[in-house]
């Protein structure tokens, strides 16, 4: 199952609090971090993104990590259900619901949702991770270690959304907005991701209109 802990994690004995004149947090991996999204945002380097060599196939996923029968698809969708699902069999999902915040929908049954990279894999590709090793790009793509890393959605919002960012991409339920904005924040943080000039200013306008807000996690890599 997912980890939660990060959510709650609080106080100095587990966690970095970084005021906004700080620089960008430190990186090795496993530390944890609590900083308001405002200057998370304003820690992460500006670059042009580079799709350069990208193949989807370099991110592979749905993995079973743990190697308890269910992939980081199901363990994704049970973490998530509204309604759990029955479980039979070496993980086959039957029945349960499922919360889409994208576009404010319901969906009934594993397979009418979709599991989305908060950051798209080709998002994550222009933005680093192509420089990453194989490994890191499996961890990237099966991240259980945040809750806020992938989301269970409608498959008509997810692939509305493709591999775009916030600067042409946002979802249609306004009501979830300012919640993408500080995950995809925290996720770009997480892996020591770039943001692009056009991201940075999509980023920055949803920043004066959200609620500056201290999140908690933990570096990835």
């Amino acid at each position: 199952m997912r980890i939660l802990a990060t959510l709650a994690a609080t106080g100095a004995a587990i966690a970095t609090l970084i005021s906004p004149a700080h620089a960008a947090p430190a990186a090795d991996p496993g530390t944890s971090h609590t900083i308001p999204v405002r200057p998370l945002l304003d820690s992460l380097p500006v670059k042009d993104e580079n799709r350069d060599g990208y193949q989807r196939s370099e991110f592979k996923h749905w993995v079973d990590a743990d190697k308890d029968g269910c992939n980081t698809r199901a363990e994704v969708l049970l973490e998530e259900a509204v309604e759990a699902p029955k479980v039979t069999g070496r993980c086959t999902l039957t029945g349960g619901i499922w919360y889409s915040p994208y576009d404010d929908t319901y969906t009934q049954g594993a397979r009418g949702s979709d599991i989305d990279h908060r950051v798209p894999l080709a998002e994550a590709h222009d933005s680093g991770a192509g420089d990453w090793t194989a490994a890191e790009r499996e961890a990237y793509a099966n991240d259980l270690g945040d809750p806020r890393s992938l989301i269970a959605v409608t498959a008509k919002s997810n692939r509305s959304k493709a591999d775009q960012d916030p600067a042409t991409w946002m979802p249609p339920s306004k009501a979830n907005r300012c919640e993408y904005f500080t995950y995809w924040v925290v996720v770009k943080g997480r892996w020591r991701m770039a943001i692009d000039p056009a991201e940075q200013t999509a980023l920055q306008a949803l920043a004066d209109e959200c609620p500056n807000e201290p999140v908690t996690y933990e570096t990835a890599r």
